[in-house]
């Protein structure tokens, strides 16, 4: 896309929607990736047998490590442009913020979702780079049913995450934006995208877990 420093927000849009293809579907991207997590979440799920409360373990400490990912892969490639990940950044800082301002959040129609949704190539990176090989680690160190659940509950995370990351850019007004704990995230999120914050706070687009373990919350 082109620089859009110098371009308003309509302007931008303009020009990011006109980059879209003309067969793209808001809709079936979000069903793609809701019918994807559920896949493997039944098919890692099918794998249990028995868990003992120590293999339970397994999905707390999954969430957490999940936050940890989401922080830091937000703050650093996604925020700074690195080798070789400049394509995360361009399509995250560039784009995504270029689109979505803290005054102009909510997209206009369902085609506007590709501004938000992760492509599929960046479901398999992450997936690849972040889940699959933790999740095959787990399982041989600690057991079969130990690796299920870390897939499992690595794939329900990244649900929420798009879930939640969606009802941010959708009206406030829709039944999952008049939550009360969607609209506090949804305030944490939007103060994310003030250009002047977007780079030092508020990178947990979930639970802001690591945002206020590492002090990088900002609050009104």
């Amino acid at each position: 896309m082109p620089d859009s420093s110098s371009l308003s927000t309509a302007e931008t849009r303009a020009r990011v929607r006109d980059s879209i293809g003309t067969h793209y579907s808001g809709v079936l991207h979000f069903a793609f990736t809701n019918l994807l997590g559920v896949s493997v979440m039944v098919a890692s799920l099918s794998r249990l047998h028995a868990p003992t409360a120590l293999a339970l373990l397994t999905v707390p400490l999954t969430f957490f490590y999940a936050n940890l990912v989401e922080y830091f892969a937000h703050r650093n490639p996604m925020h700074r442009p690195m080798r070789p990940f400049g394509i995360i950044y361009q399509r995250h800082s560039l784009e995504h913020h270029a689109f979505f301002t803290e005054a102009e959040m909510q997209a206009e129609s369902t085609r506007d979702f590709k501004m938000v949704l992760f492509p599929w190539f960046m479901v398999i990176f992450f997936f690849g780079l972040f889940a699959l090989p933790a999740g095959l680690l787990v399982q041989l160190l600690f057991g079969s049913n130990a690796g299920a659940l870390f897939l499992a509950t690595a794939m329900a995370y990244f649900l929420t995450y798009e879930w939640l990351h969606l009802s941010y850019h959708l009206s406030p007004k829709l039944a999952l934006g008049r939550i009360p704990l969607v609209q506090r995230l949804r305030r944490h999120h939007a103060r994310h995208h003030d250009p002047r914050a977007m780079s030092r706070h508020n990178f947990n687009i979930t639970f802001p877990i690591c945002d206020a373990l590492f002090g990088t919350s900002l609050r009104p």
